[in-house]
């Protein structure tokens, strides 16, 4: 869904947070296009960017299988911004004596950001004098080359943090200002794009909402596609936007998993009328689920057994509608986590990503993020139905059951959990501001005391977290009394002896358990 308007380029270097570098910079108001190294140079000589950045990843620039910059790209005289390995390769490339091995220079999580007062760079304009940052890398700089000046250190300026050379037109930054957990509001990639760089703005949410209707209808062509609607965010949102422009070549449809939330079913049938999309219900498919899902504990093994059934629906579906395409709400979080952009590295299958089901495939978002879906949705008057609504993984409550077989009996059990603790949230005022909860139950069965007498039973553990983009999280912790209430009404259940509340950040854990 790119023209040639594009006025930044960003090379992928195999970041896990390539996309979001588009993402900061779409929701600042900017196009932007990611390539790969090897297509870069010839895209940069067509359309003359007014900007390139480079992203990170996890190579180091001295390794022989590195990603390969051209180190022509140095040579149009156009702003260049290094992020983390971009950094360190345009410091490699000046000087091949400035970057520190792994095990002297590995930095990983939240760190303090100093900027230099005395050679303030204009990339941190409007920046407080210190910043909390994230940091990721093995590498670092420990010099930096002639001509380049430093403009940000931490750890008692004793570490590189950002460098530059303004003849040169090269800035970089070791700490990611792309994530959610460095707090610049995005001022330091705005002040790159607008400042260095001389864009303008010139994206907005009803451009989106226009490019995924022509993109679909164009990729379409004559043929009629089906469209999976679970009633989340994603789909309903992107078959809302598609039902009034592809009218009868599009054929939506719901599947009854068996592994869904209380009461989904009913729901998802009020947003799709209110969404004005035609939706078919399809139920004859809960057993065979619970069935197949049920013979693993493996977490991979289950999305696959899940991706099996899933699939095999789509193709059943496909058939009776004599359908030509499939049409997904992939996510760039879906991609990036299943190690289908760029050169991220796996995390965990997702049942709706290369899908080879011998229809071909259409998937309008992915290269959004769960915000932006959001923002979406409330043109279409879905905020309260569907933007508010906390997401929920596809292959359901099959993942919040860890460690044993899943059957019927556990799924009530959390079920029953998810509903208490979402009535829990709303009533005490605090559910709209998390942006995922999740209550899984943990296999292995612990002693209790329940009415004077001995109990073995099952821990459910309650997750709760704050996140624009989901590809990095904070816990969104809950209040002891909040805590208490939930704990008391989820160990009534005769099963259930022990509540756990479960707050670590993303990385390291990712958002669901499984």
């Amino acid at each position: 869904m790119e023209d040639k308007k594009v006025q930044i380029l960003i090379i992928d270097l195999g970041s896990q947070y390539t996309q979001i570098i588009r993402r900061s910079l779409r929701y600042l108001g900017f196009k932007s296009v990611i390539l790969s190294p090897e297509k870069s140079l010839e895209w940069i000589k067509n359309n003359n960017p007014k900007g390139i950045i480079l992203s990170g990843g996890s190579a180091s620039v001295y390794d022989v299988d590195a990603p390969k910059i051209p180190k022509e790209v140095l040579d149009f005289n156009t702003p260049i911004l290094g992020i983390c390995f971009g950094m360190q390769w345009i410091a490699y490339m000046n000087d091949v004596n400035t970057i520190h091995a792994v095990k002297e220079g590995k930095s990983y999580g939240p760190v303090e950001i100093n900027f230099d007062q005395n050679n303030k760079s204009v990339l941190f304009e409007n920046l407080k004098e210190h910043i909390n940052a994230w940091s990721s890398h093995g590498d670092s700089v420990s010099s930096t080359p002639s001509q380049f000046k430093i403009t940000a250190t931490s750890k008692n300026n004793s570490v590189i943090e950002a460098m530059e050379c303004v003849d040169k037109k090269l800035w970089g930054v070791q700490f990611h200002p792309e994530v959610e957990q460095t707090e610049d509001e995005n001022i330091i990639l705005n002040n790159f794009a607008e400042k260095i760089c001389g864009c303008v703005k010139d994206y907005s949410r009803k451009d989106l909402i226009r490019e995924i209707g022509d993109y679909t209808e164009k990729e379409l062509g004559n043929g009629i596609a089906i469209i999976g609607v679970s009633g989340g965010v994603d789909s309903t949102t992107l078959a809302a936007i598609l039902a009034p422009k592809l009218k009868e070549k599009l054929k939506a449809f719901f599947i009854d998993t068996g592994g869904m939330r209380k009461n989904e079913v009913e729901k998802v049938k009020d947003i799709a009328i209110r969404a004005g999309i035609d939706l078919q219900i399809i139920d004859k498919y809960k057993e065979k689920f619970i069935k197949e899902v049920g013979t693993t504990i493996d977490a991979e093994e289950k999305r696959a057994r899940f991706r099996e059934v899933y699939g095999e629906v789509f193709q059943d579906v496909a058939k009776n509608f004599n359908a030509t395409h499939m049409i997904q709400g992939t996510l760039a979080t879906d991609l990036i986590e299943s190690g289908s952009a760029g050169g991220s590295a796996l995390i965990k299958t997702h049942h709706n990503v290369d899908l080879d089901l011998g229809l071909k495939e259409i998937s309008p978002l992915n290269d959004l993020f769960k915000f932006e879906v959001r923002d979406l949705a409330k043109e279409f008057g879905l905020e309260e139905l569907v933007a508010k609504r906390q997401p929920f993984p596809g292959p359901g409550l099959y993942l919040r059951i860890i460690g044993i077989p899943v059957n019927e009996e556990l799924l009530e059990i959390v079920r029953e959990a998810d509903y208490e603790v979402t009535e829990i949230l709303k009533k005490n005022g605090v559910y709209n501001k998390i942006a995922q909860t999740i209550v899984a139950l943990l296999g292995v069965k612990t002693v209790g005391v329940k009415g004077d007498g001995r109990v073995y039973g099952y821990t459910l553990v309650v997750r709760t977290v704050e996140t624009t983009d989901f590809m990095t999280v904070k816990g969104f912790y809950l209040t002891p009394a909040i805590c208490e209430e939930i704990s008391s009404a989820l160990v009534k259940h005769p099963k259930i002896v022990r509540v756990m509340f479960d707050w670590t950040t993303k990385p390291p854990a990712t958002t669901e358990f499984e």
